[in-house]
């Protein structure tokens, strides 16, 4: 059994404000996700500049943001929202929605697309693999928080997690295994797919797929939301409910991508839809 590391969530304070790491743990996915997006921008063959992947950061935080705050009150905290809705603004306390995050992230991405004249995916296989970086953070924010902990284990690397709710015993750090899984394991895999020029869709395809695969095992470890508990046979829960999904349209999306489009490097746009010259190579 290992011992919790006995952490204040306040990181530190300037006055009467206090700065929370969960907080902190999205600026660091925000801001490792735009510096390999600007370095990713300079190979010429994806067709990116990077003062486009600045605008795409700031509707990406606004997607994020508003998409994981709404999709966790909506999926999982509706009642308590309902009860007060004053609620709702409390991001501090934690309570963000991947599943939520997601759609508002998606909806970021095209209207970016539609804004610079590009398709979807040209967007979304680029972003995929900046997006585990904000995964793994978060996942280490609610590991801070003290929150979203799994079942009871023997295992030697379980904790007694500081939280009467936990029981005082000793459960798997859920958090950690996903802060793994989402972030370190799922960015090393894009990120070498996508190297090299790949079929419209597959990076996307193949995010979908692992993170849906990925969070769907760790449920299994992972104690079920209070409010809702298993939905059926005694072992399916809400994350899982909403993890298959990614994980059929992923497997699909894959193969379309590799039976249909052939692997070639986007063109890029101007803002208004036209092809612009590509010009001399960029020296490195």
């Amino acid at each position: 059994m290992l011992p919790y590391p006995q952490i204040d969530p306040i990181a530190f304070r300037i006055g009467p404000v206090s700065v929370y790491w969960y907080g902190i743990m999205y600026l660091i996915g925000f801001g490792g996700g735009w510096w390999l997006g600007r370095r990713r921008a300079r190979e010429v063959w994806r067709g990116w500049r990077e003062e486009q992947v600045d605008d795409l950061v700031f509707y990406i935080v606004l997607g994020v943001v508003l998409g994981g705050r709404l999709g966790y009150v909506f999926f999982y905290d509706f009642n308590n929202f309902i009860s007060n809705p004053v609620s709702l603004f409390k991001v501090w306390q934690g309570g963000m929605s991947f599943h939520g995050g997601l759609i508002g992230v998606i909806t970021a991405m095209w209207i970016h697309a539609r804004m610079r004249g590009t398709t979807f995916f040209n967007v979304a296989d680029f972003i995929a693999p900046l997006a585990t970086i904000g995964l793994g953070a978060g996942r280490l924010g609610n590991f801070i928080n003290v929150e979203l902990w799994g079942k009871e284990t023997d295992l030697p690397w379980g904790m007694v997690f500081p939280d009467p709710r936990a029981g005082g015993v000793a459960r798997h750090p859920s958090q950690l295994y996903e802060m793994l899984l989402e972030g370190v394991v799922l960015f090393i895999v894009l990120w070498l797919f996508s190297k090299r020029p790949r079929p419209a869709m597959a990076t996307s395809a193949l995010f979908l797929l692992l993170y849906g695969v990925f969070r769907f095992s760790v449920e299994f470890v992972r104690i079920p939301d209070a409010q809702y508990g298993y939905l059926a046979f005694g072992w399916v829960t809400m994350g899982q409910l909403l993890s298959l999904p990614m994980v059929l349209a992923g497997a699909l999306m894959l193969w379309y991508a590799y039976t249909r489009t052939p692997a070639a490097p986007p063109k890029e746009t101007s803002g208004k839809g036209k092809k612009k010259p590509s010009g001399k190579k960029r020296k490195r």
